[in-house]
């Protein structure tokens, strides 16, 4: 055997032991690489079936006659968007899929699963499931009544300022995200955290929140958590085609914190539950009073600067400033946006493959752009 061709056998040797050697998510990792929002076929999944009797948008008049420019469709392509839908009383005016997307095919809504978790948080609240949003998270979940995690409430979760030690590096191979992502034991993950600040002062942006926002909501109400959508939300909610909510193994537990799919119109009915305030064609869902506070900037606690009142932030809902509107939304990863905006009663949801990387402020610049160009679009309108 020539030289060479034993130390590339030497190699792959090593490098065959190193992966063997690498705990489970590490190893899911370097075979998938990075989150993809086509992942459906990678996890197991929980099916959230559509309801009986299902409502659909209507189209507008005008539907699709505005002509979007060419450096707007540029835009749309340079972050390889797969989904734009604009839609005003209750039309669609705008819709376009690229990709090979339609408007059946699904996808992963990574971090916007995380405003979906919170909604029901206020329907286990609202049905008397969770007694006291200040109620301490080790009443639900024992393993939290050590330490300073005993502080912890389920308040401090909503608004992303539980003080935990959740790291959201999502390029690292051996991050909490990534191993939350790929692993296969998030009960275990999270409950396994610790205290790094005091909770309740600062907006921390931390996926493990909301996860454990997800098991608060089975413990609370004896279902799991996409069995707990089925019934308060995505059936109430006549949702015309089934969603899927991922798994960390077979007969596990939803990763709620990042992995909702659906499409781009079956997603836009969170944003005209919002408009609506909790209310879906007479019923109401969830109760105005949490839907509201949910949508409104928890200004009592400092932002992710340590610096200002929180403006942009509530219950696991973003809220957009733009151009003198308050505007709340849900947000993923690689670009997912699904934004209510009141004052126009208007939706805008994005789906696509990646994110502009540069930031205004709290966000990514590239969900005030889509804004722009839905605001053009409802602006156009004849």
């Amino acid at each position: 055997m020539k030289k060479w061709h034993k130390i590339v056998l030497a190699v792959l040797v090593v490098l065959t032991i190193v992966y063997f050697c690498l705990p489970y998510y590490a190893r899911q990792a370097l075979i998938y690489w990075y989150p993809s929002i086509d992942d459906l076929s990678m996890f197991e999944k929980h099916t959230v079936q559509k309801a009986d009797s299902s409502w659909t948008w209507a189209h507008a008049k005008d539907y699709n006659t505005y002509e979007m420019s060419p450096e707007d469709d540029a835009y749309l392509n340079d972050f390889r968007t797969v989904s734009f839908l604009v839609i005003q009383n209750d039309s669609i005016v705008y819709e376009e899929y690229r990709s090979g997307w339609n408007d059946t095919k699904t996808s992963n809504i990574f971090s916007s699963t995380k405003s979906i978790v919170g909604l029901l948080i206020g329907a286990a609240y609202d049905e008397g499931k969770i007694e006291s949003l200040d109620d301490p998270v080790w009443k639900y979940i024992p393993e939290f009544k050590v330490g300073e995690k005993k502080n912890i409430t389920i308040r401090h979760l909503l608004t992303m300022s539980g003080g935990l030690n959740w790291d959201e590096a999502y390029a690292s191979l051996f991050s909490v995200t990534t191993h939350g992502y790929y692993g296969n034991d998030l009960y275990e993950l999270v409950t396994g955290l610790d205290v790094i600040e005091e909770p309740g002062k600062q907006f921390s942006y931390r996926s493990g929140d909301t996860q454990i926002l997800a098991f608060i909501v089975e413990k609370a109400t004896g279902k799991t958590i996409s069995d707990y959508a089925e019934e308060k939300l995505w059936r109430p909610m006549q949702a015309a085609q089934d969603a899927y909510w991922l798994l960390d193994k077979k007969d596990g537990d939803e990763k709620s914190f990042c992995c909702f799919h659906t499409t781009a119109r079956e997603v836009a009915r969170f944003a005209r539950l919002m408009l609506h305030h909790g209310n879906w064609n007479g019923k109401q869902l969830i109760s105005e009073e949490y839907i509201n506070e949910a949508m409104s900037p928890a200004s009592y606690l400092k932002d992710e600067w340590g610096k200002d009142s929180l403006d942009y932030y509530g219950f696991q809902i973003w809220i957009m400033n733009y151009h003198g509107q308050r505007n709340p939304y849900f947000r993923g990863m690689l670009g997912q946006y699904i934004i209510a905006i009141p004052e126009r009663n208007a939706i805008i949801v994005r789906l696509g493959h990646k994110k502009d990387e540069k930031r205004i402020r709290e966000t990514t610049r590239d969900v005030y752009r889509y804004m722009d160009i839905g605001t053009k679009i409802l602006d156009g309108r004849k």
